[in-house]
């Protein structure tokens, strides 16, 4: 058996305008986040860590932002994507974490259909996958409500 990690790291910016996505579910906030796709740093980190893990790059080499097919894109489609390359190279997830950092709003009761949202779109058991929370404590750009970062790790095995 042979195991592989991937970590993932993404931040977008909060703006009007914008519904909030993450962890592939609309959060209820005034803002939502920048991006090409639906913005969702909580997908977008879990991508680019089961990519690397693969060895397969990350989300830019297969999602491009100059591609308009993923112009609003829902992190579902992305999820879904990486699950099918995963599978094409014999791989599986073991274990997943994702952090999400946010001041703003507070995501404590949005974390388990988050994990629900993830792991459906990856086709795993929500049991090898937690996604959790923290604040900044006013500090930088997430402390002052600018934007939201995410951090995913994840262990995946041959089969």
């Amino acid at each position: 058996m042979s195991l592989r990690i991937g970590h993932g790291l993404d931040a977008h910016r909060l703006v009007d305008g914008r519904p909030l996505m993450l962890g592939g579910i609309r959060v209820e906030h005034e803002r939502g986040l920048a991006g090409h796709s639906d913005g969702d740093a909580v997908v977008h980190a879990l991508c680019d860590a089961l990519l690397g893990a693969a060895g397969l790059g990350d989300m830019g080499a297969h999602f491009p932002s100059s591609d308009d097919r993923w112009r609003d894109a829902p992190g579902a489609e992305f999820l879904g994507a990486v699950a099918t390359m995963l599978r094409a190279r014999g791989l599986r997830v073991v274990s997943a974490q994702v952090v999400a950092v946010a001041q703003e709003p507070r995501l404590a009761a949005s974390l388990p259909a988050m994990r629900a949202a993830c792991a459906a779109a990856l086709r795993i058991n929500a049991a090898v996958l937690a996604i959790s929370a923290t604040s900044s404590d006013g500090m930088g750009f997430v402390g002052r409500g600018e934007g939201i970062a995410a951090s995913a790790v994840v262990l995946l095995e041959d089969i």
